[in-house]
C-alpha cells in the first residue's frame, strides 16, 4: 500500500506538472507524529529555483492563528483575560467609542475597528509605534460587540500592542520565544530579519488588479494592494504586521497546530486542551444583538460544511490570501500546514486536504 507521504508527494508533483500549482508544500502530523512532509514545483519563476523543504512562503492571514495562540498563552498566564477592556492596558486606546472594547471582541471580529485611514502608506504599516498611535485614535465603527466584520489588519496591531503592554515583548519576539523556540522551529517569522539568508517563494497572481484609490478608509490600505505584490517587496517581508505578513514553511505551520492538539508534539503542548476547547467555541450573541455565528471562535476560524478544515467545530485554524492554510482537527488528531505561491481561481487546496484525510487512519 502506498504511504500517505508518497501519495501526497505524487499529487503535488502532478499538480505542478499540470500548472495548477507553481510551488507548494504540504505537511501533516497525525497523533503527534509527522506523516507527510512533501513539496514540489518552482519557488521563484524569475530564477527557476525549486521549492525546498525550508523555502519560506508568504501566508498572509494564516498569521492570525499565531496571533490567537499568543493571546491564549498570555491569558493562560493570567496577564490578560478575554474580557479585559483594551483601554485598561492601553489607555490611549480608550477614546471615540472604544472605551469598553474587549480582547474577546477583537478575537471574534466584532469590535468595530476594521479600517485604516485613507492615505495609509507601506511605511506607516512598518512603523509599529506610529500605526498603533493611529489606530488608538480611530473611532469605533459601531457599538463594540454588536456586529461582525473582518478586522483584516487592525486586529493584529491591536492584540500585538496589548501583548506588548502586558508582557513587555514585541510580537515578533513573542513568536520566536513562545512558539518557535519550544517547538524547535527555525522557519517562522512575522517580520523577517534583514540579515536572513533564507529562500523566499515569489508570489504570482495573474488575475490581480490594483483597485482605484477612492480616498476612503480601507481594511487593506490601497498602498498595500495588490497584497501579493506587497509581499514580494522587502517592505512587506521585513515589517511586523501580525494579522497578515507571516513568512514560514508548511512544516512550521503544521508543527504549530500539532502542538495545539491533545498531547502536543514531541512533548510540547502549547496550550492545555481545555484552553483549546474554549478557543473553539462560537460566541452566543445577546438577545437583540446583530451578531450572528460568523465562523470565528476565539481568534481561530472553526470547521463547518464545505470548509477545508472539515465539517466539525473540533477543527480550528486560519487560512490566508492565496490559499495558504494551517489547522488542527481534534476529531482526527490531525494538524496540517499548506503553503503555495500561485494564486488562481482553480485552487486545489481542498482537493489536497481531502486526499490527505482519505489516506490517513480515521483515529
Amino acid at each position: 500500500m502506498i504511504s500517505p507521504q508518497q501519495h501526497i508527494q505524487d499529487l503535488l508533483d502532478q499538480l505542478c506538472a499540470e500548472e495548477r500549482e507553481r510551488g507548494i508544500q504540504v505537511t501533516a502530523y497525525h497523533r503527534g507524529k509527522l506523516i507527510v512532509n512533501a513539496w514540489s514545483g518552482i519557488a521563484d519563476v524569475n530564477t527557476g529555483v525549486k521549492v525546498e523543504s525550508d523555502t519560506l512562503f508568504p501566508v498572509f492571514s494564516v498569521t492570525k492563528g499565531l496571533l490567537a495562540t499568543i493571546v491564549h498563552l498570555l491569558v493562560e498566564r493570567g496577564l490578560v483575560s478575554y474580557d479585559t477592556r483594551i483601554a485598561e492596558v492601553w489607555p490611549e486606546f480608550g477614546v471615540n467609542g472604544k472605551e469598553r472594547m474587549t480582547v474577546e471582541q477583537i478575537l471574534r471580529h466584532t469590535a468595530g475597528i476594521t479600517k485604516l485611514p485613507a492615505g495609509t502608506t507601506i511605511a506607516d504599516a512598518a512603523d509599529w509605534t506610529g500605526i498603533c498611535k493611529t489606530i488608538a485614535a480611530l473611532p469605533a465603527e459601531w457599538a463594540p460587540g454588536t456586529r461582525y466584520a473582518y478586522h483584516g489588519l487592525t486586529c493584529g496591531w491591536i492584540l500585538g500592542e496589548v501583548a506588548r503592554r502586558v508582557d513587555g515583548r514585541f510580537f515578533s519576539q513573542l513568536i520566536q520565544e513562545e512558539i518557535c523556540a519550544p517547538l524547535g522551529i527555525k522557519t517562522m517569522f512575522v517580520g523577517l530579519p534583514k540579515d536572513h539568508d533564507m529562500q523566499i517563494a515569489w508570489l504570482e497572481h495573474p488575475t490581480a488588479e490594483t483597485p482605484p484609490d477612492d480616498g476612503t478608509p480601507q481594511v487593506v490600505p490601497y498602498a498595500m494592494q495588490p497584497l501579493y505584490a506587497w509581499m514580494n517587496r522587502p517592505e512587506g517581508r521585513h515589517s511586523c504586521v501580525p494579522a497578515g505578513n507571516g513568512l514560514m514553511n508548511a512544516a512550521a505551520l503544521a508543527r504549530l497546530y500539532a502542538a495545539l492538539l491533545p498531547g502536543g508534539v514531541d512533548g510540547v503542548e502549547l496550550l492545555p486542551p481545555e484552553r483549546v476547547h474554549l478557543a473553539a467555541t462560537f460566541a452566543t450573541p445577546p438577545v437583540g444583538d446583530e451578531v450572528r455565528l460568523n465562523g470565528w471562535g476565539l481568534g481561530y476560524l472553526l470547521g463547518e460544511p464545505n470548509n477545508i478544515m472539515g465539517n466539525t467545530t473540533a477543527a480550528l485554524g486560519v487560512g490566508g490570501h492565496g490559499g495558504a492554510m494551517g489547522f488542527a482537527d481534534r476529531s482526527r488528531n490531525l494538524a496540517v500546514g499548506l503553503a503555495r505561491n500561485l494564486f488562481q481561481p482553480d485552487d486545489p487546496a481542498l482537493e489536497i486536504v481531502n486526499e490527505l484525510r482519505r489516506v490517513i487512519p480515521q483515529q
